[in-house]
């Protein structure tokens, strides 16, 4: 976890930005580490990352339109070159919250000489920077809404702070106050964060949320705009005219979403699940954590094709991200990461056979 240093520096940024731009991943972990601070200092804009795998310069055009004072940059593990340098330029300082496994904290800065990271506190300065990571702290990582609810400390969004956390696959402290203010939407000691993501009313949230991601850049607009002001979690699900939209993105991908899981099942061998699918709607990430929960001694695949590119969801026991990054070392063009039990990737569809092969050559299929 981040140190008390680190929490108070963070706080001290937010409370030193009058016109902060949040750029935040497309899950619910990025979801609510951006609503958790913009609901703290009630100012900032928030912008969804929906490019894979690096926040690219194509976001910069946003800074320009937005002139923020700070960029904040949560639950991303690359960010371009391009992007640092055109918001250096700027004189716009950067902090950056992420809790990614980097091998070489070096290289996030790349070709950024006057930036370095600190041994002792996991933070770079200089170049505008300011990164934090509790990996460099003591290999932890727990989720960026985790760690932005520890910076806030507001009870009263608890509830928010779990959607991302359970989401991520963990079950954070302040969980048994979350059970106590809202005992119908939990569970009596869960015995794991998915427990809870899959089995309860908060869980359901969740999942609305993380649908509603998935919909029209107008409409996750909206939703976001309602989430900043909204009381508790049950305004979530209370049908009206500011969550129509958001219920109703939930029943369609839940829809499709169910279809798919049944077939997943299917392909449920000795050792492995490995599925594959396409269609316009990207679920491999969902699916993978679903799968993982229901058959926890398989090695989870979830293959998402579109067009001639593969996005690939793997989940399982032991090191799982040492696994990805071998098995795609040599696959031109790929590229992958994450933690240590759950990982992503993404390469040419041409290169599937030869992924495939190796990952079942791995775990003997």
């Amino acid at each position: 976890m981040l140190n008390e240093k680190q929490i108070e520096e963070i706080r001290e940024h937010l409370e030193r930005a009058q016109n902060p731009l949040f750029f935040f991943d497309n899950d619910n972990d990025g979801l609510a580490s951006f609503l958790l601070l913009r609901r703290f200092i009630d100012r900032g804009k928030g912008i969804v990352i929906r490019s894979f795998p690096d926040l690219n310069s194509s976001y910069y055009k946003r800074v320009q339109e937005l002139k923020p004072d700070y960029v904040f940059i949560l639950d991303k593990p690359m960010v371009s070159k391009d992007f640092f340098e055109k918001v250096k330029a700027d004189n716009i300082p950067i902090v950056w919250i992420d809790h990614h496994q980097v091998e070489d904290p070096s290289s996030l800065f790349e070709n950024n000489e006057s930036a370095g990271i600190s041994e002792d506190a996991g933070i770079s300065e200089g170049a505008g920077i300011s990164y934090y990571n509790p990996f460099f702290n003591d290999k932890t990582s727990e989720p960026v809404s985790y760690i932005c609810y520890k910076i806030i400390n507001k009870k009263e969004d608890a509830w928010l702070a779990l959607v991302g956390n359970i989401s991520d696959c963990y079950l954070p402290d302040f969980y048994s106050d979350f059970e106590k203010q809202f005992p119908e939407l939990g569970k009596k000691n869960p015995k794991s964060a998915f427990e809870l993501l899959y089995n309860s009313e908060i869980g359901r949230i969740a999942r609305i949320l993380d649908f509603s991601l998935k919909d029209t850049t107008t409409n996750v607009v909206n939703m976001i705009r309602f989430m900043i002001k909204v009381k508790g979690p049950m305004d979530v699900v209370e049908e009206n005219s500011k969550t129509r939209q958001i219920l109703k993105r939930y029943e369609e991908i839940n829809n499709s979403y169910q279809k798919l899981m049944e077939k997943a099942r299917k392909e449920a061998g000795k050792n492995m699940i490995y599925f594959q699918y396409g269609g316009n709607l990207s679920l491999s990430s969902n699916l993978a954590n679903q799968l993982i929960y229901e058959f926890p001694d398989r090695l989870v695949v979830v293959v998402y094709i579109k067009g001639d590119v593969a996005n690939i969801s793997i989940r399982g026991k032991g090191n799982i991200r040492k696994i990805t990054l071998e098995v795609i070392s040599d696959i031109e063009g790929a590229t992958g990461g994450g933690h240590e039990g759950a990982t992503g990737a993404k390469m040419s569809v041409s290169d599937l056979p030869k992924f495939k092969e190796r990952i079942e050559k791995l775990v003997r299929v």
